[in-house]
């Protein structure tokens, strides 16, 4: 045991957390993309059972060896869940992923399902076993509690989730740039009102947006030394479709959490 928490210790101080062994595309094209092959090394797939049947089902972060952060609205009481790392095309093996099951999963006390408005979209998994950190799979950044991102900042969504509305889900995981959106403009009447909160994220608009699948997953947004931090957990678009005009994709902000993700994580 000790050997390997020697190991994990190791890796986690050799690749840090937010870069990757495999720079992304960084084109600022609205437009998603096959992304570059284990580019984005903390995106994890949620999966659910049937059986002994797995399917995709949401996204998530690897934010340490042991622990991945997903939404709340992804996790339902007395389904079984595992989750894949190290993955890429979902419809072959490709022989880095890793799947592991959940020992706990904590969902934010103040979700309701009945209540998506209300905010505090987040949980998280806490592993039965440690990642092995690889050039496949690495940890996310954490922004600073309470910092807000600027209008247009760098960020990309990322996951397996459908193209379009009521699209398939897509083998390869996918990328897109999507601009972020300030709260002042965002929540405006005729945008999203007050449905988006402060503890919330906006990003993208009509051209594209996050889809069904890729809840939970990343919002991944580069700092001025080239890292990677993941400021939000995406969390709702319009019932009206994916990529509704003036109803960008809503993302739970991050750094209003930081408090309960540390607690959680050192209580657990």
């Amino acid at each position: 045991m000790h050997q390997l928490l020697l190991v994990v210790l190791l890796a986690a101080t050799a690749y840090g957390c937010g870069h990757t062994s495999y720079p992304p595309y960084s084109s600022r094209v609205v437009n998603g993309i096959d992304a570059k092959p284990y580019s984005w090394p903390w995106q994890i797939s949620l999966q659910v059972g049937s059986g002994s049947y797995f399917s995709h089902t949401c996204g998530g972060t690897l934010i340490s060896a042991d622990w991945v952060m997903t939404a709340g609205h992804c996790i339902s009481a007395g389904r079984s869940y595992r989750v894949v790392l190290g993955e890429y095309d979902r419809s072959v093996k490709e022989g880095g992923e890793q799947v592991i099951s959940p020992a706990k999963i904590i969902v934010h006390p103040k979700w309701s399902i009945n209540c998506i408005a209300c905010g505090n979209d987040i949980a998280l998994i806490k592993l039965s076993e440690p990642a092995s950190l690889n050039d496949k799979v690495q940890f996310a950044c954490i922004p600073p509690s309470g910092y807000i991102l600027p209008s247009n900042s760098y960020c990309y969504v990322t996951g397996w989730g459908r193209l379009y509305t009521n699209g398939p889900l897509p083998g390869k995981l996918q990328q897109a740039y999507l601009p972020v959106i300030d709260h002042d403009h965002c929540s405006r009447n005729d945008w999203w009102g007050s449905i988006v909160k402060t503890t919330m994220i906006c990003a993208g608009g009509a051209e594209k947006s996050g889809c069904n699948g890729d809840s939970g997953g990343p919002l991944n947004c580069k700092d001025s030394n080239g890292m990677w931090y993941v400021h939000g957990v995406t969390s709702f678009v319009s019932s009206r479709g994916c990529n509704t005009k003036n109803k960008p994709t809503v993302w739970t902000r991050v750094s209003a959490f930081n408090s309960w993700i540390a607690q959680t994580m050192a209580d657990n």
